[in-house]
């Protein structure tokens, strides 16, 4: 009888959606006689609590990151016994997420993989009052894990770092409940082209540093200011920048004349990021987890800009600690930081290396074969 597993994610930013997505096609792939649904929990409540718990995230990392990072660490620290914040959220939580309780019990799934922490708060609290039985796994999308990732009971834990594994015992999460797998990723980044392939395939010359500039899945933030500070440099790049969804900005960039000694395209919105990861030197991006995760699985090192208080600047942290990533600070100093780290090819060489050593192409995939298995 082929196993049934329910896929289960929010729409917070778009990372934890792509981890779910990948989840699943590993599933499909290692298993293609296992039926496996992947939804988003929003899309099971109603306008206004999407609103609050969607896009108020999305506002705040474009219009009050430090209150974002502000109730990021307030929410890792331990709750006093029956703490009203606590308590108020999960009510809010229950009040609105009725469809999705009717959902879990209206069909039986084998077992349930979260990559959000909210759909696993919901079900361990069902399971808590023996409303349903079905075992979960949860899947955490950054490189520590935060105290809201701990909803117990919980079958299994999926950490991307031995450190994320670490932050889960003092929550009492017994070790034998933990695995290391890495961030689950798209399964294309576990067979990536060569980079010569890889440049040629997408039109990149290759005879200088190629470096990929991310805006993200929406395009926001100082991207223009970015793309002018490195092409400020002196010494000669090939620089490719993907500006996500955000089409306006795409036109107006791609009427944009670089100096002589560069080459600049602007792409959109793509499905190739494993090839053009892998076709470039650097990456210039925010360390969400998920991007972070494709850069190292690709071997290619990271220069961080502009990363959200809270869960971007603690992988900051891990990147920067593993010697995998240069950290820009301010704009002002990122055509001089870029030119030195491209002049120093032994250095540029050992970041290198160390991001492939962080990479785990394969997460996905050990995710999938665990929840098979289960």
């Amino acid at each position: 009888m082929p196993k049934r597993i329910l896929v289960l994610s929010a729409a917070v930013g778009a990372g934890h959606l792509r981890a779910a997505q990948a989840v699943e096609l590993a599933i499909k792939e290692l298993d293609p006689t296992a039926i496996v649904e992947n939804h988003d929990i929003l899309t099971f409540t109603n306008g206004g609590f999407r609103r609050v718990y969607g896009q108020f995230y999305i506002d705040l990392v474009n219009r009050a990151p430090h209150v974002l990072g502000y109730f990021y660490d307030l929410l890792d620290k331990k709750p006093k016994k029956n703490q009203f914040s606590d308590k108020f959220r999960r009510m809010i939580q229950e009040m609105n997420l009725g469809k999705f309780k009717k959902f879990l019990q209206a069909s039986p799934w084998d077992l349930i993989v979260n990559t959000h922490f909210l759909p696993a708060e919901i079900i361990a609290k069902l399971r808590k009052k023996k409303q349903i039985a079905t075992p979960h796994f949860t899947v955490t999308t950054d490189f520590e894990t935060h105290r809201l990732w701990v909803n117990q009971p919980c079958d299994r834990y999926f950490t991307a770092t031995e450190e994320g594994a670490v932050n889960l015992t003092p929550w009492g999460i017994p070790a034998e409940d933990i695995v290391t797998t890495g961030i689950p990723i798209h399964p294309a980044f576990s067979r990536l082209p060569d980079q010569a392939a890889a440049r040629k395939r997408h039109g990149i010359v290759g005879d200088r540093p190629v470096i990929l500039q991310l805006a993200g899945g929406f395009g926001v933030g100082p991207i223009e200011e970015l793309l002018d500070a490195a092409l400020a440099c002196q010494q000669p790049m090939e620089l490719i920048l993907v500006t996500g969804k955000n089409e306006k900005l795409k036109q107006k960039l791609n009427n944009k004349k670089p100096p002589s000694q560069h080459r600049l395209k602007v792409l959109g919105f793509t499905s190739d990021m494993h090839e053009l990861m892998t076709a470039a030197d650097l990456v210039m991006t925010k360390p969400g987890g998920l991007t972070t995760s494709e850069a190292l699985a690709t071997g290619t090192p990271l220069i961080i800009v502009n990363p959200i208080p809270g869960q971007e600047s603690r992988n900051s942290d891990f990147l920067l600690e593993n010697s995998a990533a240069i950290k820009i600070n301010n704009l002002a100093t990122l055509t001089y930081k870029l030119e030195r780290l491209l002049s120093d090819s032994s250095r540029l060489e050992q970041l290198r290396q160390n991001a492939k050593r962080l990479g785990k192409p394969r997460a996905a995939f050990d995710v999938a074969e665990q929840a098979l298995q289960y």
